[in-house]
């Protein structure tokens, strides 16, 4: 079956400010996930794609806007399956702040059991990004056949819990899994289980090396790892 090329948008406004973005109107890429979305083509250079998908907010479709430029005939189809997790009440909140929450630890260590007030359930999250991959890695293979590889652009939570998926790990996981804004991961279905031969992939080991903890805002990432919590969103990755 087809390849898919998961990447997560560039770093936004709501990742350096330290918030959980969700379905937030109007959050951009900052200048930096501006410079990740323009090396973006040339990373992906040597890879013939036969579709591109995007969640249908801001920051995906300003992440994929240059590999489009560079692509003109590559069709850019949008799909809210596999848009931000719907975090109801929490949006826009600090994230510093929802640390404090009773619901974070659910949400840290028994995920699938963690349904976001105003919100969506991660359960819920995961079944309908799965399901839109699954649609989409069938209808890529009757139009383009079996070697074909198409992208999608998404975000961390939504991309981990996909990971999760191919890995046959259970969504209490998944918080094990970390991918940076603009990261690259990929998986190849076949009939009888996935590959996973990319995850997180940037290009840049920087991220690995512990970072000094830095004034707020932007210290959340840190602070998390600190404490072994997973950063809700995906983070900002490294500076």
């Amino acid at each position: 079956m087809a390849t898919l090329i998961l990447v997560r948008h560039g770093r936004s406004t709501a990742n350096t400010a330290g918030l959980l973005a969700g379905w937030t109107p109007g959050v951009a890429l900052d200048e930096r996930g501006a410079e990740q979305a323009a090396a973006l083509p040339g990373r992906l250079a040597g890879v013939p794609l036969a579709a591109a998908v995007t969640s249908p907010l801001q920051r995906c479709r300003e992440t994929l806007a240059p590999l489009l430029a560079a692509r003109p005939e590559l069709e850019l189809h949008t799909d809210e399956r596999i848009g931000e997790c719907h975090y109801g009440d929490w949006s826009g909140r600090k994230l510093s702040e929802l640390s404090e929450e009773p619901l974070m630890k659910i949400v840290q260590q028994h995920p699938s059991a963690a349904a976001f007030p105003g919100g969506e359930s991660m359960r819920a999250m995961q079944a309908r990004a799965v399901d839109a991959v699954r649609e989409w890695n069938a209808r890529i293979e009757e139009s383009d056949g079996s070697d074909a590889v198409f992208l999608m652009c998404s975000h961390g939570d939504i991309i981990k819990s996909l990971v999760a998926d191919a890995l046959g790990m259970h969504l209490d996981l998944f918080q094990r899994i970390h991918v940076d804004p603009c990261s690259v991961t990929a998986i190849r279905y076949t009939p009888t289980r996935p590959f996973v031969f990319r995850l997180g992939d940037t290009g840049d080991f920087g991220s690995l090396v512990r970072r000094q903890a830095a004034p707020e805002p932007v210290a959340s990432d840190k602070d998390a790892e600190d404490s072994g919590n997973a950063v809700v969103g995906g983070g900002a990755g490294a500076a």
